[in-house]
């Protein structure tokens, strides 16, 4: 019997054959903390007395950039000490979102394993790697020994077919396979990806995809590495012979092999207080909101912003509608800038934010007020997620956020593409 991506790469990384439900003590490449998950393990390092770390990692600061309280800046600060002593690369304040700088980093490849402190960790499936997010203090002990333990997961097979229609992009695909999956339709999983919709869509889009996996409680996600994978690892500086894919067998043994037809796809909305409460843009249309948000390591990237700015351009933000656009990174950043699209969004009446997760987490930077209705480019939509429980969170696509901010409802967004 043939294995799947995951039982290839945990056998390769603990140096001995696995299969789906097997324990194995692997080999970590990278691991990675944000300033929500820092702290703690900056503090489990020192109490295991570590004078040195065994695993390549680096911190950033995103979640509070730039800090919005006391508190954040203490862990800031402790961040920044860290990386000093320990001589480990800090992403500082306005370098942007840990999902976005690590990958334009270059630091991480196809096969990889790769921790992070961060449940949205799963996003790095989009090229390839095994990675997930772990608590604070399994980091700490991958940062001590650059190994830690792992259940081989099962696999599920997911087929995209059809052709993806005018106004639908990679977040309402996504978003349908959730509702009809569920938050936890695959818990503690591995989710293949194959069929003709991945290779069409870009790279950005394939992030949307492999980010939100862990809303359906996977443990880890694949895209297909192709051309696409390749020339975008090659403009991030990675060589190409160091780029080697890992295939599952055609034999391979699947959990669940679910196959999609996008072909009659309508842009799709999460409705509160879940990203499994899902509907189509006609079932939600007309609710009146009082904020839209684009951004997030969800759909803070570039072709994300392009979509949002050709619908906005030469229109205004309804008013009365707070519109706050968060660019992932420096990078997405400056070429916003370059293109315009900045202009166009400052021009509309959004408010621009330095690069960095903004007010998905709900610390800072758009809290909305009691019984506000927010829709929003992020992942997460749970009872306080943007930092107030009282607040209704739905979840889109850029292109029907940025249509409603438009209208000052939810609106369809093909009427504008």
């Amino acid at each position: 019997m043939g294995k799947t991506i995951a039982e290839k790469i945990l056998s390769k990384h603990a140096k001995k054959d696995l299969r789906a439900g097997d324990f194995a003590i692997c080999d970590v490449d990278f691991c990675f903390s944000q300033d929500g998950t820092s702290g703690i393990v900056i503090e489990r390092i020192k109490e295991l007395g570590s004078k040195r770390l065994k695993c390549d990692f680096c911190m950033v600061i995103d979640h509070n950039a730039p800090s919005p309280n006391q508190g954040a800046s203490l862990v800031h600060k402790k961040m920044r000490d860290f990386a000093q002593d320990y001589r480990v690369n800090l992403y500082d304040i306005g370098c942007g979102i840990c999902h976005q700088v690590i990958p334009e980093s270059g630091r991480i490849l196809p096969g990889d394993l790769v921790l992070g402190a961060d449940s949205h960790t799963t996003t790095y499936g989009a090229l390839g790697i095994f990675s997930s997010g772990v608590g604070s203090t399994d980091l700490a002990i991958t940062l001590a020994t650059a190994r830690n333990w792992f259940r081989v997961p099962e696999t599920i097979k997911i087929v995209l077919k059809g052709k993806i229609p005018k106004g639908v992009f990679a977040k309402d695909i996504i978003l349908y396979i959730i509702g009809d999956l569920k938050v936890d339709g695959a818990t503690y999983k591995a989710i293949e990806f194959y069929g003709p919709v991945i290779h069409k869509l870009d790279m950005d889009g394939r992030f949307t995809i492999s980010n939100m996996l862990v809303e359906m409680g996977a443990k880890c996600g694949f895209l297909p590495v192709d051309k696409k994978t390749i020339l975008w690892l090659k403009k991030q500086g990675v060589k190409e012979e160091k780029i080697q894919p890992v295939v599952a067998d055609k034999d391979a043994r699947y959990a669940l092999i679910k196959e999609y037809d996008v072909s009659k796809l309508e842009p799709m909305v999460a409705r509160p207080h879940s990203p499994d409460n899902t509907a189509a843009i006609r079932e939600v249309e007309g609710i009146k909101i009082d904020e839209a948000f684009l951004g997030t390591c969800t759909n803070g990237r570039l072709s994300d912003l392009k979509i949002a700015a050709q619908i906005l351009k030469r229109k205004k933000v309804a008013r009365g509608v707070k519109f706050i656009v968060v660019c992932a990174s420096k990078k997405i950043f400056l070429e916003a800038l370059k293109l315009g699209i900045i202009n166009t969004f400052i021009q509309a009446g959004a408010a621009v934010l330095p690069p960095g997760c903004g007010p998905c987490v709900g610390t800072h930077g758009g809290i909305p007020a009691d019984k506000e209705i927010v829709i929003s480019t992020a992942n997460r939509n749970f009872i306080g997620r943007m930092g107030n429980p009282a607040a209704f969170i739905y979840l889109a696509s850029p292109a029907t956020v940025v249509a409603s901010a438009i209208e000052g409802k939810i609106t369809d967004p093909r009427k504008y593409i």
